[in-house]
């Protein structure tokens, strides 16, 4: 029998080890809010977003605006500031490149500033880091059962996307919600070959198309969302000087391009006070021009500035020492119309920049110096953007000022692995472009050009672009039929337009059918 042991014998350690004190306590806890926000200031993003699983007074506190504004701040506007050569020089020192409440150190995001509360600094956030990822969720809506003559015309105002054809006449598309068609109505004419929309004054209820047709017509329309109509508000006579391609509109100003070539600039009547379904006046013809050494494809595009305004066609033009090249004229306009000069510039690329590339990328930089034809031209000033048929692109900086009209020389940029059929450069220098074969969307970023040592930087390393690469958002059975359906769409018109949250595509399957492809970044 086994002796009992004595009480003062007995092993307490499992009794200390459940009275031992927590090592590590809690003392966030007991701080208040405003002490937990500024901790949470100096954390990074990673950290940050863990904070957000740790308890739900912190998941509250980490969606703070203000903190995702800073981060906001610090990745995406300060980088810019910092390759803007303009904005660099003007600084007086680095510190005052860092995070500001004030508007002017805001370049073009001021906007969100402007906005207060409204804005969700940490879905901007969001946005922004999926464009620099490339990552979109990608949807698709079919406009046409098969090809038209003329082809299909597309333009994307807002998260409004406005289709013309002598099928189904002029339809709008919205690219949010679930009914996709907003409003649609026959054409005055049949044959149209260009389409414009009107930045200027057009709003989310209201938003001003123009229409121009394969006899020299053009026609005026207003989509009326809210009440998801079209209304006819001028049509113009037939002319004798062929298609009207290209054509920009921005009330009251029309500028179109036949293909005589004639440029021509009219102005009509403008009236604050009338509505949206007058009909408008004949306009006034300001000037018209003609050229013998315009070629296909050429961009028309309307400006205002504080003091003038500024009509543009940019368009390409044969070179005996690179094959091809850019050509860029301008009219410049008081407020009332008077014409105050009339002036071209272009561009021999004589000094085309080649960037050096990475050693498994070199290529011979003599035998890409001849620029073939360009596919698309896009112009969005200061950046002009031509895509080319050897898989390659080529940017170019525009200087317009009062005293001079010039444009830089030529850098070519390489990224694509087929030829590039369709390519567009915003106000803010981001570029999308998309290639003929492959499936292959690219966003570039070209604010500031690549004439600075970092930017060269940047094109050498592969960092001015990105390739689109879908996420798979829906569920496996969707994503396969999805898939599949791009791999048969190896097709593209050459179309492609992009605003803050989409980018939009148009393409064409191998049966004829032509669906608007979207790419949400949001």
């Amino acid at each position: 029998m086994t002796k009992r042991p004595r009480e003062d014998d007995v092993d307490d350690s499992h009794s200390a080890k459940r009275l031992r004190t927590n090592k590590h306590p809690d003392r966030l806890s007991f701080l208040s809010d405003e002490l937990l926000l500024r901790t949470l200031s100096f954390l990074s993003l990673s950290d940050l977003v863990a904070c957000q699983r740790l308890s739900r007074r912190l998941k509250a506190l980490a969606d703070d605006p203000q903190l995702w504004k800073a981060l906001f701040y610090d990745r995406f506007v300060r980088p810019r500031a910092s390759r803007i050569p303009g904005v660099r020089d003007l600084e007086t020192s680095a510190q005052s490149l860092y995070y500001s409440s004030k508007i002017s150190k805001w370049l073009d995001d001021d906007h969100l500033v402007k906005r207060g509360k409204s804005t969700d600094w940490k879905r901007q956030y969001k946005l922004r880091y999926n464009w620099l990822r490339g990552s979109a969720n990608v949807s698709e809506t079919q406009v046409a059962e098969q090809p038209s003559t003329p082809p299909l015309l597309v333009r994307l105002y807002d998260d409004i996307v406005v289709t013309a054809d002598s099928m189904a006449g002029i339809r709008a598309w919205s690219l949010s919600g679930d009914d996709r068609l907003i409003a649609s109505t026959p054409l005055c004419h049949t044959g149209p070959t260009s389409l414009a929309i009107d930045d200027t004054e057009s709003s989310e209820d209201q938003v001003g198309i123009s229409v121009g047709f394969d006899d020299g017509r053009f026609a005026i329309y207003t989509l009326l969302r809210n009440e998801r109509a079209f209304t006819l508000r001028y049509t113009h006579a037939a002319s004798t000087n062929g298609a009207i391609h290209p054509i920009a509109y921005a009330s009251p100003y029309l500028l179109t391009m036949t293909g005589a070539p004639l440029l021509s600039l009219d102005r009509f009547g403008h009236d604050r006070n009338a509505a949206a379904d007058d009909t408008m006046s004949a306009p006034t013809l300001i000037s018209s021009l003609r050229s013998h050494t315009t070629y296909p494809p050429a961009t028309l595009a309307i400006r205002a500035s504080p003091t003038s305004i500024v009509a543009s066609i940019a368009y390409a033009m044969p070179s005996w020492t690179v094959g091809w090249s850019v050509g860029l004229q301008e009219l410049r306009l008081t407020g009332d119309g008077t014409i105050l000069d009339s002036r071209m510039a272009s561009t021999s690329n004589s000094s085309l920049r080649v960037p050096r590339l990475r050693t498994h990328s070199r290529v011979n930089a003599g035998a890409m110096s001849s620029i073939k034809k360009a596919t698309s031209l896009s112009y969005s000033h200061p950046y002009l953007l031509l895509a080319h048929s050897d898989n390659t692109l080529t940017f170019y900086m525009v200087t317009s000022n009062a005293e001079e009209l010039s444009i830089s020389a030529g850098n070519r940029l390489w990224g694509h692995t087929s030829s590039v059929s369709g390519a567009h450069v915003g106000d803010r220098g981001r570029a999308v472009s998309v290639s003929t074969l492959g499936n292959e969307l690219r966003v570039w970023e070209l604010e500031g050009g690549i004439s600075s040592s970092a930017s060269r930087r940047r094109a050498a390393a592969g960092e001015t672009s990105v390739q689109v690469r879908p996420e798979r958002r829906k569920s496996f059975v969707e994503e396969s039929r999805l898939d599949r359906e791009l791999e048969e769409s190896n097709v593209t018109k050459g179309w492609v337009a992009f605003d803050e949250e989409k980018v939009v595509l148009l393409r064409e399957k191998m049966q004829g059918v032509q669906a608007l492809v979207v790419y949400d970044f949001s």
